[in-house]
């Protein structure tokens, strides 16, 4: 990926130092505004490149809508539930988290959180301060033996497991993306839901909040799970059914809960906070000196070397950009673009594309089919200045199109080539292009396949028009008297009828109509 240019940042809440220290020490202008209204923000986030929030801003739609100028959101922690990222997504903005930040943080939490489910600890802080002296109400459990069911073996789920396993515990999980042989490395023998629900003594979950989560534990799972079971949340509100948790108590089916985290937060309906087998904490995950430090730090240096071009980490919707970070993905891209854009103005009059075929060919082109779909649409719908089409929106932008996007490698035919097909309104258009020599090149378009490779910079003009000794010096007049001096000339190496041409100019014709008394199509860009 080329370097974004960060020039502004707003940082809307309270980070560590250091966020603003690693930005401006890297040119970065930083704006440090505490606690705005949402008139506030709204009235100055199009100032910015850069937002930088906790989770207390709330980055809605209609925030992100008059953000005109922002690339990045920083959110300065793990969950990205106050930022609208389809929104953002659809702008072509980046959202971006500190996934490692606050994962020790969360991970010593809810093992504080289990042990005090284990000897009810905090109830019995709380009873001596009250001036009683119970012990046998206090009876506890030892964490020895037991078993551990970890839902979402990322890395906290990781770190949690490490911890409990030092107390004793067997610990079991549920992960549908790492695999069994990784967790099993660190002591966590992986099974179904299905299978883990009945062999827990205590459960703690670690998932994001997505809808395959929500209600994760109902009335249902709570119905196959161990009478008496103990769970624990420090992940998100919603994962845990809490009318479903607090039937579970009632009855006696869930033995303790221990919770960070709530549908509503702060919980206006209180049952479970007041309930005596629930010990609550105020979303505490990350709240430790180290990991604020941390996550401060961390998302700031994300920012820099994204900016710089070095790496991508912690980006929730960039996906595509993950491979764009060496110069020849540089070159791939630009490659892309100008395909893309090339084949937009061969077929500006017509009124909408249906169809895009891209072909990468060879083995050296494997590297870019990740990014490679999303550069020839970029230049293809460039003109679109409403939506501003970039890596990050481009497919979405697309699919709102109805344009059907195809794309294949072909490792066997040819080599370091893309091949683009495009069809309008009925019409086909096609284009080849390589990069040779550190420089992206045309070798085809629409048939015409050029004796040298035609440099894919500065200003083109195409046109299609049957050979002849005069066409030349005819259209060097008419170019003449509109301004525009030819640069150089590329003809194709056989002459079909009516083949295209490419003459490169010192700048773009005003008005192509001029050229219809000597050719029968013609296009220009300038790249």
């Amino acid at each position: 990926m080329a370097p974004t240019s960060i020039k502004t940042v707003l940082i809307s809440e309270s980070v560590d130092p250091r966020c603003r220290t690693i930005l401006e020490e890297n040119g970065i202008q930083v704006t440090e505004k505490q606690n705005m209204k949402k008139e506030e923000l709204l009235a100055e986030i199009g100032l910015y490149d850069g937002l930088v929030v906790r989770s207390a801003t709330k980055v809605t739609a209609d925030i992100i809508s008059a953000a005109h100028n922002l690339k990045i959101i920083g959110r300065a922690g793990t969950g990205v539930d106050n930022v609208d990222v389809d929104a953002a997504t659809h702008k072509g903005i980046i959202v971006m988290n500190t996934p490692s930040g606050n994962t020790i943080s969360a991970a010593e939490l809810t093992c504080a959180l289990l042990m005090s489910l284990s000897r009810n600890v905090p109830q019995a802080a709380m009873s001596m301060k009250q001036g009683n002296w119970d012990r046998k109400k206090f009876m506890g459990s030892e964490l020895y033996g037991k078993v551990l069911g970890i839902v979402g073996l990322g890395r906290i789920g990781k770190e949690v497991a490490t911890r409990m396993q030092s107390f004793g515990m067997k610990t079991i999980g549920y992960d549908p993306i790492t695999p069994p042989e990784v967790t099993a490395s660190w002591g966590v023998e992986q099974m179904s839901l299905e299978q883990l629900w009945p062999l827990c003594d205590y459960i703690t979950v670690h998932t994001p909040l997505m809808p395959s989560t929500v209600g994760l534990l109902n009335d249902n799972t709570f119905a196959k799970c161990k009478k008496g079971v103990k769970v624990v949340n420090c992940a998100r509100g919603g994962i845990i059914d809490e009318a479903a948790l607090l039937r579970a108590l009632e009855s006696g089916q869930c033995g303790g809960a221990g919770l960070d985290v709530f549908n509503e937060e702060p919980p206006k309906n209180r049952s479970l906070v007041d309930h005596p087998n629930v010990i609550s904490c105020p979303h505490l995950g990350a709240s430790t000196k180290e990991a604020q430090a941390r996550c401060g730090e961390d998302i700031a240096q994300q920012i820099v070397d994204m900016v710089k071009g070095k790496n991508l980490v912690g980006a929730v919707n960039a996906q595509v950009l993950a491979g764009t970070f060496s110069q020849e993905s540089h070159l791939l891209i630009k490659l892309g673009e100008s395909l893309g854009a090339l084949l937009r103005s061969c077929s500006a009059a017509k009124k909408s594309f249906s169809r895009v075929q891209i072909t990468t060919q060879g083995e050296c082109m494997k590297s870019c089919t990740g990014y490679m779909k999303s550069a020839v649409l970029v230049g293809l719908l460039s003109q679109d200045s409403e939506s501003r089409p970039n890596l990050i929106n481009v497919l979405s932008l697309s699919k709102q199109k109805e344009i059907e996007v195809g794309q294949t490698q072909d490792a066997s035919e040819g080599g370091g080539v893309c091949k683009v097909e495009l069809v309008a309104s009925g019409c086909n258009y096609s284009v080849s292009g390589s990069v040779q020599g550190g420089v992206p090149v045309l070798l085809e378009l629409n048939g015409s396949v050029f004796r040298q490779p035609i440099a894919l910079c500065g200003n083109l003009l195409f046109f299609k028009a049957s050979s002849g000794s005069q066409l030349l010096s005819s259209l060097a007049g008419v170019l003449t008297a509109n301004g525009v001096e030819i640069q150089s000339f590329s003809a194709p190496t056989a002459h079909p009828e009516d083949p295209w041409h490419c003459v490169g100019v010192s700048s773009l014709l005003p008005d192509l109509s001029v050229l219809k008394p000597l050719v029968k199509d013609a296009a220009q860009l300038q790249i």
